[in-house]
């Protein structure tokens, strides 16, 4: 897994009643994009240092719409 900051991080839930966590990647320690990586929750706006396991994927950033 290899990400950059701005991508999003979506953990899935792998228990029943778990749910789906998503933040946005604040900071990568590594320079290859190699976990471990900095996350900010968008459910909390909380900060957590994490090793994604096999129920997570990365995204890139959803672009935003142009307004003409």
């Amino acid at each position: 897994m290899f990400a950059h900051i701005g991508d999003r991080l979506v953990v899935e839930g792998t228990h029943l009643g778990d749910v789906r966590r998503v933040g946005i990647i604040t900071a990568v320690t590594h320079t290859d994009g190699a976990p471990p990586y900095t996350v900010r929750w968008l459910d909390d706006g909380r900060t957590s240092l994490i090793f994604p396991g096999p129920a997570a994927r990365v995204e890139p950033p959803t672009p935003h719409p142009v307004h003409a």
